[in-house]
């Protein structure tokens, strides 16, 4: 990975940093246009900012409480994300919903694996409070790199499938809703009450 700072953005971060002591970043909602812009690829833009920027993230996905965050949640326009899921491994049922142990996407990219689809209710923390059914792939293979520029190369099923694809698609401009069936869109409340639903 290519270690070019750009310290203008080094700057802002780590301003945006010093806001918020505690780690935890407001979360932009649907609207802002970063959420709607392409994300640039991280090359080193942020230099020695980065380690401070991910802890931040990671600080602000456990408190939403969500199993992941893509890096223009938090209004930088960056191709950064963080995932982690608990998972629910003893749940029966149809989500395959098995641990995800925490990790740093950059540049991530995923190609689906066969043509196995699930189709289950999503929400997002940059779409408060609303969930709606979105089909996606049952498998993908994941490519990028970590956080110390250590390329990847792995294939995800069922629920963590689920999870990488919906940050990646963060870091393209796009939002689960996009691909949703809004005919099922429904407040985060109402999802709760129907059998078999959660996170």
């Amino acid at each position: 990975m290519r270690q070019g700072v750009d310290e203008a953005l080094r700057e802002h971060v780590l301003a945006l940093l010093a806001a918020y002591p505690d780690g935890v970043l407001p979360i932009v909602q649907a609207g802002h246009p970063v959420l709607r812009t392409p994300a640039v690829p991280y090359a080193g833009q942020l230099g020695d900012a980065l380690p401070s920027f991910l802890d931040a993230m990671r600080a602000t996905m456990r408190a939403a409480p969500g199993v992941g965050l893509a890096a223009p949640q938090v209004g930088l326009g960056l191709a950064v994300a963080v995932v982690e899921d608990p998972g629910a491994p003893d749940v029966d049922d149809d989500r395959e919903r098995s641990p995800l142990e925490y990790r740093v996407l950059v540049n991530p990219r995923y190609e689906v694996v066969g043509e196995e689809t699930r189709t289950f209710f999503e929400g997002c923390l940059s779409v408060h409070g609303w969930q709606a059914e979105r089909t996606r792939a049952h498998a993908v293979r994941l490519t990028g790199q970590d956080e110390a520029g250590e390329p990847f190369d792995d294939v995800l099923t069922g629920w963590p499938a689920r999870i990488v694809q919906h940050e990646t698609d963060h870091l393209r401009g796009e939002l689960y809703l996009d691909a949703a069936d809004l005919r099922t869109l429904s407040s985060t409340l109402g999802v709760a009450r129907l059998p078999g639903a959660g996170n």
